[in-house]
């Protein structure tokens, strides 16, 4: 709508989708062109092969924000990103998928989700809301054959609210990220530990999520029906009232043949009340369906924005099929917050203040805010939000808050947002200002932006830490600011991510972070011994990161609140904004907790650690939550050290949820530091351990919870390790006690030994590699056919010791190809009679220490043998396999 000076309307502009209107093409087979609304004959083709953009979402509006001509050039906008700023970002794109359970499964689920999906470089960010789907236990991708690629178990700390689920693929294999783009990757919910998929869905890139504001989730309105859902995305016009909506949906048009319409109804509801009516002819082969419902009334405005309109989509005829949802703001995972600094107030200045603000927005339409300030010039006089000015001098306030500002806080909620205000604040398109008595028009601006998912749970339960130029020692004047969430985690790994604004692009790019912990409470400067390690991980503006090798003292003074984060730039390197770090934490030495019942020596069990240009050179190493594992190796991941194992496996990593048995009992009690409840009324490891006994001789290690018989050896299962192959545990049946103890790397006679696997305990010699042969001379030969053994091929009659990880080549074991059989034979030690019995290393059996040749042998039947130089052994006339 098009006003004049004297606020007359002049013209007005009206929209209507005519894809609903196409005439029926005289063809057979019309096809629809790129960039066409209607479809059209072959012969009709125009000879442009211009690439024009998908026109499956028309209906949305994509306009920028007014620039007024008389916007004057002295106000400052430098810090205003609008949202077609955030769509060009190439580092970012955004993926949709609706999830319903798949047609003719005996049990099928009426539950219906949608995921929302980011791939931000190599990571893949998604959030997943749920209708009449309670208690999934984990999320699987999948190719379009079902074959899984990754699992994320959900606990609780996934759950931001009861329907909505969050989480993160980090580090995506360029095969995948391949799968993602061309729309064959899947995402899947299960409730079940060993069930097939209750709902999935295909993961597709829409235009529509680059303008969504509000959503909803469509179930069936019949209880009993399955396989049928649908999502709706919705967004507002820039100027007008009006409502642009699209609606993708599964199971509610039945395939017939021909291209016969299906007439549809959608309906804006308020309390089962239809608002709004909108009839159209679709297509049964179509999946999606989009308009716009012009001129919502304030009433109808108001209803959107308190989330009490409904939106439904009905088929229309003898057994009409019909799904609707309720409205609400979008659901994301992400993280409403603003960093206010002076180098981005309206009149640019450096006063080295910060402000700081997270906001929460739910479903019934208000907004909860929690605003610190620190460091101002004066005394604060004002605390709004407001939109970008349209006039110089003019700024436009939709909510005052100064009411709620106290001792440097404003905490409350405001109730007053119209839909319109809730679509410009999840477009990035609203600010927050400080004004103080010096600064009248505003000290501190920033603008509200939504960050990103990043799995830290601090920016959830507490509020940031602010960073200011003030709080340099000595204080900086200085335009930015910034804010920060740090934890400790079960493992007393430090976890940051931090946030700053209003630093001009030559800063900007020299920038860096620092953790700083003092020698003594209250000294501030570099001559009292601070303790400093770097914070990797900026991109621009934010950093985010892990700190693993903390110092005891820096642990000390996080406890103590005598640690602090700091922000550095190329034109302060001694310190631009600065804030204090207070985590109280009882992590002991070196940033470790030690075990509350070490049953075992601690260094038997630590897995070798693998050389990391090894692992990075393995073509079949993972690299997961920032660190290589071997193939083959298991660990427990950093997201849920508790309750989920994770493997690698040629490249993939797996996680699984650990299973917990089922107890015999009604009774469960949860168990510190253990995944699985326990029966209150015994102890049933103790009762086993008993019984065990009585029955037969054997031990039960507590490490893997399981029974070994008496003589056994393996290697133990030790949680957070997995399976260390450095340890060799045996089981002594007659006391009933389990002996490990670290395997004894043999010397090697080689000057250059190798590790065959990154996973493998002690390095060998390098095996001289077979002369790879032609198959085709085989073929044609008439000759003794060829043996294939692990990763290598014999010719018959070559003999070999067989390679055992991880204790390497098996010298006691010869191997032989017999006409393409391999046949294998261990060297059979003779009975001693001698008292003093030696064995030396290198060899298979044990020798008398007399070297007389007198000395008789005998086989293992008692019958004696011809005497024998010492050192010669005899060997077993049958082969252990074949």
């Amino acid at each position: 709508m098009q006003r004049n000076r004297r606020g007359k309307v002049s013209g007005k502009v009206s929209c209507r989708n005519i894809k609903h209107d196409c005439r029926e093409p005289p063809c057979d087979s019309p096809i629809l062109l790129p960039g066409h609304c209607c479809k059209s004959c072959p012969q009709e083709r125009t000879g442009s092969s211009e690439k024009k953009p998908d026109s499956t979402f028309d209906g949305f509006e994509y306009f920028p924000l007014e620039k007024e001509d008389d916007l004057q050039k002295s106000l400052n906008d430098r810090s205003y990103i609008n949202s077609d700023d955030i769509s060009m970002d190439d580092s970012r794109t955004d993926f949709v998928a609706l999830l319903t359970s798949t047609p003719g499964r005996l049990s099928a689920s009426t539950g219906v989700a949608k995921a929302r999906l980011t791939l931000v470089r190599s990571n893949l960010l998604f959030a997943i809301q749920c209708e009449r789907f309670s208690h999934p236990i984990r999320i699987s991708f999948q190719d379009r054959d079902g074959i899984v690629l990754f699992e994320h178990p959900v606990h609780k700390t996934s759950l931001l609210q009861s329907n909505l689920i969050c989480g993160m693929w980090r580090n995506v294999h360029k095969p995948y990220i391949k799968l993602l783009k061309s729309d064959q990757l899947h995402v899947a919910l299960m409730t079940h530990p060993q069930s097939d998929a209750d709902i999935r869905g295909r993961v597709v890139k829409h235009r529509a999520l680059f303008a969504e504001t509000f959503s909803s989730v469509l179930t069936s309105t019949n209880l009993d029906r399955t396989a049928l859902g649908g999502i709706a995305m919705l967004t507002l016009s820039d100027v007008e009232n009006n409502l642009h909506f699209i609606i993708i949906f599964k199971g509610l048009l039945k395939s017939e043949k021909g291209d016969r319409r299906i007439p549809v109804r959608v309906q804006l509801l308020h309390r089962n009340q239809p608002l709004r009516e909108i009839k159209a002819n679709i297509s049964p082969h179509d999946s999606n369906f989009a308009e716009v419902i012009t001129d919502l009334s304030n009433k109808e405005m108001f209803l959107l924005s308190h989330g009490q309109l409904e939106i439904s989509l009905a088929t229309e005829g003898r057994n009409p099929t019909c799904i609707s949802g309720i409205i609400t703001a979008k659901k994301t995972c992400d993280t409403i917050q603003s960093v206010l600094s002076s180098g981005n107030s309206l009149t640019p200045t450096k006063t080295g203040a910060v402000g700081s603000a997270k906001f929460t927005l739910h479903d019934n339409g208000t907004l909860e805010f929690q605003v610190q300030v620190a460091g101002t010039a004066s005394e604060v006089t004002g605390l709004t939000i407001e939109t970008k000015p349209r006039r110089r001098n003019r700024r436009n306030i939709l909510h005052d808050i100064t009411s709620d500002f106290k001792n440097n806080f404003a905490i409350g909620v405001s109730n007053n947002l119209n839909a319109r205000d809730i679509h410009m604040l999840l477009q990035n398109e609203l600010f927050i200002n400080v004004a103080t008595k010096e600064y009248e028009e505003g000290e501190l601006r920033g603008q509200i932006s939504s960050l990103l998912y990043s799995g830290l749970q601090a920016r959830y339960n507490e509020l940031p830490i602010p960073l200011a130029g003030q709080f340099v020692i000595p204080p900086v004047k200085t335009g930015s600011a910034g804010h920060t969430w740090v934890s400790l985690d079960d493992h007393c790994h430090l976890h940051y991510e931090i946030v700053v604004a209003g630093l001009s692009k030559a800063e900007d790019i020299t920038i860096n972070a620092h953790l700083h912990g003092f020698a003594e409470i209250g000294e501030m400067d570099e001559s009292n011994g601070e303790h400093k390690q770097l914070l990797k991980g900026f991109y621009g503006s934010e950093a985010q990161g892990i700190l693993k090798d903390i110092s005891t003292d820096l642990l000390r003074h996080l406890n103590r609140g005598t640690a602090f984060i700091q922000v550095s730039t190329k034109l302060n390197p001694k310190g631009e904004i600065r804030g204090q770090v207070l985590i109280h934490n009882q992590c002991e030495s070196k940033g470790f907790i030690t075990p509350k019942e070490p049953e075992y020596e601690d260094d038997i069990f630590q897995e070798i650690k693998p050389d990391m240009e090894e692992l990075k050179q393995d073509q079949d190493s993972c690299f997961f939550e920032g660190q290589w594992r071997a193939h083959g190796s298991q660990w427990a991941p950093n997201y849920d050290q508790k309750c989920s194992v994770c493997s690698c496996q040629k490249r993939t990593v797996i996680c699984d949820p650990i299973i917990c048995l089922p107890l015999n009992c009604t009774d469960l009690v949860p168990v510190e530091d253990k995944c699985c409840p326990v029966c209150q009324e015994k102890n049933e490891e103790k009762d086993e351990k008993k019984i065990r006994t009585e029955q037969v001789e054997g031990c039960y290690f507590d490490g893997d919870k399981k029974w070994h018989p008496a003589g056994t050896t393996w290697h133990p299962f030790v949680p957070p390790f997995g399976y260390v192959k450095c340890a060799v545990c045996s089981c002594k049946g007659a006391t009933g006690e389990v002996h490990c103890e670290k395997v004894q790397c043999p010397v090697l006679p080689c000057s250059q030994p190798v590790r065959k696997n990154a996973s493998n305990c002690c390095k060998e010699c390098p095996v001289t590699e077979v002369t790879p042969f032609d198959h085709t001379d085989m073929m044609q030969a008439d000759g003794p056919r060829p043996c294939k053994f692990g990763r290598h091929m014999y010719m018959n009659n070559n003999k070999w010791h067989p390679e055992v990880p991880p204790f390497g080549e098996m010298k006691c074991i010869t191997c032989w190809c017999d006409e393409g059989s391999t046949k294998c034979q261990r060297e059979k030690c003779p009975v001693l009679t001698c008292e003093n019995i030696v064995k030396q290393q290198h060899k298979c059996c044990p020798e008398c220490e007399d070297s007389l040749t007198e000395s008789s042998y005998y086989d293992e039947d008692g019958e004696k043998l011809k005497d024998q130089q010492k050192g010669k052994s005899g060997w077993d006339s049958q082969p252990l396999s074949d």
